[in-house]
């Protein structure tokens, strides 16, 4: 397909390096699926439906997948079970199509309007503060001028965390001391950042739950007082989830999207986990673009998220 030419060969290989695991234990349960059988049939059906479940996808996802390759059967009359991960790659890149989950904007693009402001959010552990990190990074390399807001005044280790990204990656951050109003470090960063002329404004916002009339106050506040800096800010919502978790991820999403509006997510820590699936379910249920993947830890290991790349990662037999 024309999109494959936008990932060089290293993007793919570390791709399909930081999905290995996901690979592995699909193909093995897709062979035991279809050991012993030349044609796709109810059977296999049934136990396709029982890796995708057990690959994270989802029970939904999974059944409208199903459902697509039933149809498929009943329209060619006669598949081959071994080309079942061919049928698969390409019902499930077109079923994300569909959904309107496609590819979005990388670093290089150009935004309407300086400076372009994303908010942050997600839950502590997920890897957000490395996420904003490698974030910059890529935005610096190409060629934008990049400033951090630490308005996860939660926690002090929030802002150290922010603080040490900021230094390795140079660019400036704007930070307050712990317990500080989050909307005013959010008032001060786009206040710098529109002063300084600077094209992107990266804010991070605190990852608490347990609570989610007080979330959504909080990032209200913080969304308020950044329009009044900035006409639209934040431009972006971008949600953090960790990959690894599994199951768990669906149910932050859940919560963060009843709490604000969420307009992108990153997906992160897919390396070292067989549970990519997840990123396939996500991005169906909740018809909401997955723009990144983190499968590493280097700072090119954030990519920015190719769906039929993703799908033919974990699902070609090369």
């Amino acid at each position: 397909m024309a999109k494959f030419s936008l990932f060089n060969r290293e993007k793919k290989e570390s791709l399909g390096k930081g999905l290995e695991m996901t690979k592995e234990s699909v193909f093995k349960k897709l062979s035991r699926a279809v050991v012993g059988k030349s044609r796709v049939d109810d059977e296999v059906l049934d136990k396709l439906e029982e890796v995708l479940v057990t690959s994270d996808v989802g029970v939904d996802t999974t059944l409208r997948i199903i459902e697509r390759i039933e149809d498929r059967v009943a329209r060619d009359k006669y598949l081959n079970a071994s080309e079942l991960n061919i049928i698969l790659k390409e019902e499930i890149a077109e079923l994300l199509a569909e959904n309107n989950t496609g590819d979005v904007g990388g670093f290089n693009e150009d935004f309407s309007q300086k400076p372009h402001v994303i908010m942050v959010v997600g839950v502590n552990g997920v890897g957000k503060t490395t996420t904003i990190g490698k974030m910059a990074y890529q935005y610096k390399k190409a060629g934008k001028s990049v400033v951090l807001g630490a308005a996860d005044t939660f926690r002090a280790a929030a802002i150290d965390q922010l603080d040490v990204w900021a230094k390795r990656v140079d660019v400036p951050i704007i930070k307050q001391q712990m317990g500080s109003d989050p909307a005013s470090v959010a008032f001060d960063t786009l206040s710098s950042a529109k002063s300084n002329n600077a094209d992107i404004v990266i804010i991070d916002t605190a990852g608490r739950l347990h609570n989610k009339t007080n979330l959504m106050n909080e990032l209200s506040k913080i969304k308020r007082v950044m329009d009044k800096i900035v006409t639209g800010a934040p431009h972006e919502v971008l949600l953090i989830l960790d990959g690894s978790t599994g199951q768990n991820a669906f149910e932050q999403a859940k919560q963060f999207t009843a709490a604000t509006q969420v307009s992108a997510m990153a997906i992160t820590k897919l390396d070292g986990t067989a549970k990519g699936g997840v990123v396939i379910g996500i991005s169906d249920q909740f018809k909401i673009p997955v723009k990144y993947i983190g499968i590493g830890e280097k700072m090119e290991d954030l990519q920015v998220f190719n769906r039929e790349e993703f799908v033919d990662s974990i699902f070609s037999s090369k």
